[in-house]
């Protein structure tokens, strides 16, 4: 039987909506729309998706799932290439992924609920909450020219490292790399990887703060351990782990099922494999490290808030989704509009990425469109994880955009900045 064009219409509509979704296992369901319905071209997307459908084929990744949303609603999400070469397992819409430094954007989001409670400021000093860090150092190298092995000097800090340091990425404090990097390996706190280590991460920040760090706070923006320790100033200041307080106040709420520190083990089919570029070629990662990592058979102690999560393209869309709706999202407020505006506001001046970008309350934001130099809006936030996952959310456009792969070293993957380009050139028609 022929169905009349009406009927026919509807079913390609409810097709594609089954499209866009998420398994029910993924959690909540976010809400989907036909692309031209929000003012995107579905021609136009397709070349997204061709494109991210040839970096399988190439052999450039093992796999990727993508998503992206405007108006706070689906109009991309797809699944390419293979969760598992080895296994022959393909990747599915909701599967899990390791986010490592998109963990910071979720801790810096729980620094600033603390905030609104009015337990924390963000001029208050760390030492207020990690009393290890009421005097803090900073090393100097030796002179250019320096006879080899010559001694860095270690100086007191000029002023308290403050919280508003540590979300900013300006307390000096790097990931135990340079001159001091033998102390740092030597304490067992060295580089973002703490999956494995079969302690608190309270007490492992209470040896980083006896370390010589990078530079004086305030006078430069040094990448490093900033957001683990704030992980630590979450914990003191709410009196829970932050496990718990990221489960209770933001996963819960915010309906992210599928986003975890350690992965229940009834989930570890869903975890993508770790691959890396090496020669040009795609290799499985090792095991141990930072390659497969400890997430599902780690000793569960450590909770890094600077790079430890796991989550899925779905579960990060509805928190970021949640931050383009300024604080809340299906009916549930996590943090205040004008909260919000201070996030994703910069607070570095020219600090960081030699001002042609800023940098908020724990992400890069746009201030100049032409200074940035890459498709978007002034006031769009990003950042990205060492698995290369990245994410960006331009509240202008009312778009969020998420992309998920794993794989450690990337070889100089170009893929992010098409990710970016081809959703954007998807865009033909202004918000309504």
């Amino acid at each position: 039987m022929r169905l009349p064009n009406s009927a026919r219409n509807c079913f390609i509509t409810l097709t594609l909506f089954a499209c866009l979704i998420p398994a029910p296992s993924s959690g909540q369901v976010l809400p989907a729309a036909t692309p031209a319905s929000v003012g995107v071209s579905g021609e136009r997307l397709n070349r997204l998706s061709a494109t991210l459908q040839q970096y399988v084929d190439q052999g450039r990744t093992a796999g990727l799932v993508t998503i992206v949303m405007r108006q706070g609603k689906v109009v991309h999400l797809e699944a390419f290439g293979k969760r598992d070469i080895e296994a022959g397992a393909p990747m599915q819409k909701d599967t899990i992924f390791r986010i490592a430094s998109m963990s910071k954007a979720i801790t810096s989001l729980a620094t600033m609920i603390l905030l609104e409670e009015g337990k924390l400021l963000l001029n208050d000093p760390v030492s207020k909450f990690i009393p290890s860090f009421a005097k803090t150092t900073v090393m100097v190298p030796p002179p250019t020219g320096a006879v080899a092995g010559t001694p860095v000097s270690v100086f007191p800090a000029k002023r308290p490292i403050t919280i508003r340091d540590l979300l900013t990425h300006t307390a000096g404090i790097g990931y135990g790399a340079g001159p001091a990097e033998p102390l740092y390996k030597a304490a067992n706190v060295h580089m973002w990887y703490f999956a494995d280590k079969t302690e608190p991460i309270a007490t492992t920040i209470d040896r980083l703060a006896a370390l010589p760090f990078d530079a004086q706070p305030g006078e430069r923006y040094v990448y490093g351990f900033n957001t683990d320790i704030l992980g630590v100033v979450v914990e003191k200041a709410s009196g829970m782990s932050l496990d718990e307080f990221l489960k209770t106040r933001i996963f819960q709420p915010l309906k992210m099922a599928d986003t975890h520190f350690y992965l229940p083990v009834e989930k570890r089919n869903r975890l993508a494999a770790v691959y890396s570029i090496v020669d040009g070629k795609l290799v499985r990662a090792p095991n141990e490290g930072t390659g497969q990592g400890a997430y599902v058979e780690g000793p569960r102690q450590n909770f890094s808030g600077g790079a430890g999560l796991l989550s899925t393209a779905s579960d990060y869309a509805r928190f970021l989704q949640m931050l383009v709706n300024g604080g809340e999202l299906d009916g549930v407020r996590v943090l205040s509009p004008k909260t919000v505006e201070l996030m994703t506001s910069s607070h570095t001046g020219t600090l960081f990425n030699e001002g042609r970008t800023g940098f908020g309350l724990g992400f890069e934001v746009i201030e100049h469109l032409g200074r940035a130099g890459v498709p978007g809006s002034v006031g769009l936030f990003s950042w990205g994880g060492a698995y290369h996952t990245d994410f960006w959310a331009d509240p202008t456009e009312q778009v969020v955009a998420v992309l998920m792969e794993q794989l450690l070293p990337s070889g100089g993957s170009d893929l992010h900045g098409k990710f970016r380009a081809l959703v954007y050139q998807a865009i033909v028609a202004p918000v309504k």
